[in-house]
């Protein structure tokens, strides 16, 4: 059965790219195959459906085509005017056989063939990019508000040292491949009901280098990595804020046959704060207040962010239900070197028994409201 890679990324047909991206990324770090009940096979799969989905032009083939369709050559789609629709392919439709023949009865199927037409062509293999990994870094609304360096430690596959990353030992050199003649590709002619054709695909002994290592790696079992622990020194700017990410280049998981590493990419979770809570760029804070302060004004020492204290006084004709603005003491700004503002929300508590005394001044001071 086809996958449906809209189902493997748990999205609807209609998602925009920034909900396939964002649940990519949920399911990426949860099948992870170095993480604790992490799943290889699905982490495979998800990556596989992210890679077309994530694609302006692939996810419209997908949609129109399904996966057998996924890669229909450069153009990115079909073209029938003026003349065969898969010229350019190889068609033969004489009786040569070549290195690698097949029987005129083992005809495949239509998604075979067209798998065939639009998957393959290509002459030499190119050294897959590592992996990029995705890191959660907790840090305090203080060190989001002033910025921070940080220290960050996981595992990664790095490049083997002993094998300089190629997976074989060089100095003891190559043969050339017997499979491919040292060519890197094998020629095939395939018969189908539509006739007969040639396709060039990559030789899979040598994996299109044409050349056999005379010794593998040891260290790293030919695979060019090995498992590290990684310890990495970062910056966390001034303002950043929570879910917010950021990417260091080239510092996820080693490419294989010394191909490119991947990059990493650290998500910021801001912890919740026992005093004030943030939205955006500004900060709210509750205060409690006796009536007696705020009728009489007196100063009112509130907490800042930075660690200082400021005392405000409550202005004339003040709501007590409205908040009290505090400008340029909220959160350090990306993108200037401003500030947000800080609000307050006073709390007050009526007295729970008030002598007479005290209820006679009162009702000398309704008097003069």
């Amino acid at each position: 059965m086809e996958k449906d890679y809209y189902q493997i990324l748990g999205v609807n047909k209609s998602a925009s790219q920034n909900e396939i991206k964002t649940s990519y990324r949920k399911l990426a770090h949860k099948y992870h195959p170095d993480k604790a009940g992490g799943n290889e096979k699905k982490f495979k799969e998800i990556n596989e459906a992210y890679q077309v989905l994530s694609n302006k032009e692939k996810r419209g083939q997908y949609d129109q085509f399904g996966k057998t369709f996924d890669n229909m050559g450069q153009g990115g789609g079909f073209n029938y005017a003026g003349g065969n629709p898969f010229g350019g392919f190889g068609f033969d439709f004489g009786g040569s056989r070549q290195k690698e023949d097949f029987d005129i009865n083992q005809f495949g199927n239509l998604g075979d063939i067209f798998e065939t037409f639009f998957g393959g062509g290509r002459k030499k293999t190119s050294k897959r990019r590592g992996a990029d990994l995705e890191i959660i870094q907790e840090i305090t609304l203080e060190e989001s508000f002033q910025g921070a360096n940080k220290q960050l430690i996981y595992n990664r596959f790095s490049k083997c040292k002993n094998c300089s990353g190629l997976g074989y030992i060089e100095k003891d050199g190559l043969d050339k491949c017997s499979n491919c003649e040292g060519s890197g590709e094998i020629r095939e002619i395939k018969k189908t009901f539509f006739g007969q054709f040639a396709q060039t695909r990559i030789c899979s002994k040598c994996n299109g280098l044409g050349q056999i290592p005379k010794k593998l790696c040891p260290s790293c079992s030919s695979s060019g990595k090995i498992q590290e622990r990684k310890t990495l020194n970062f910056n966390i700017i001034a303002g950043i804020d929570n879910e917010q990410i950021i990417k260091i280049a080239e510092e996820g998981e080693v490419g294989e046959k010394g191909g490119p590493s991947g990059d990493l990419y650290i998500i910021i979770k801001i912890k919740p704060h026992s005093i004030f809570q943030r939205i955006k760029n500004d900060l709210y804070i509750e205060k409690s207040v006796s009536l007696t302060n705020l009728l009489l004004k007196k100063k009112i020492e509130i907490p800042t962010i930075s660690g200082n204290k400021i005392n405000i006084e409550i202005p004339d004709n003040f709501c007590i239900q409205e908040k009290l603005l505090v400008p340029n003491e909220g959160m350090s700004r990306l993108e200037s070197r401003g500030r947000g503002n800080l609000f307050i929300k006073f709390k007050t508590k009526t007295p729970k028994k008030i002598n007479s005394k005290a209820k006679k001044l009162l009702e000398e001071l309704e008097k003069e409201i």
